[in-house]
């Protein structure tokens, strides 16, 4: 999704300096408990679906809609992994901006709809068993959420 008008505006008064950002992750597992990745269009790395809460909405409401945006899915939120910041979180776009990610990260079971990636943010997606996501190009802050989720 382009820049919400909220951020728009505070870019407009601080630039490209750094922005804490709240944010959500949702990690979604199949029958198998392989976990859903999209790869991100920007930088063609592995993620979890996820991104900013907007002003006046709830975590759980931004991890939903940020799910349907980006894989098409619906699902229904069952548990919270943790809350996680650091070094990692931080990132530097294209254009500049820089936002350091406080991520509420939620367990989720898939409720409906067809997966695919949304060609705004997303360019594919797939399940990925515990064997095989480090073996991925995931963005820094995957390498310290998933030893957190498959630890669950």
């Amino acid at each position: 999704m382009p820049m919400s008008e909220y951020l728009r505006t505070l870019r407009a008064k601080v630039g490209n300096d750094l922005l804490l950002m709240p944010s959500v992750t949702v990690i979604a597992r199949d029958d198998e408990g392989r976990v859903l990745l999209v790869r991100h269009i920007d930088t063609g790395q592995w993620v979890a679906p996820g991104g900013a809460v907007e002003p006046d909405e709830r975590p759980a409401e931004a991890a939903r809609r940020e799910m349907r945006e980006e894989t098409g899915l619906e699902v229904e939120l069952d548990a919270i992994v943790g809350v996680f910041g650091g070094p990692e979180f931080e990132v530097r776009y294209e254009n500049g901006d820089r936002c350091a990610y406080v991520m509420a990260v939620y367990e989720a079971r898939v409720t409906g709809g067809s997966p695919r990636p949304d060609g705004e943010e997303t360019v594919a997606f797939r399940w990925v068993p515990e064997s095989e996501w480090a073996n991925l190009d995931v963005a820094p802050w995957m390498r310290v959420v998933m030893p957190e989720v498959f630890a669950r």
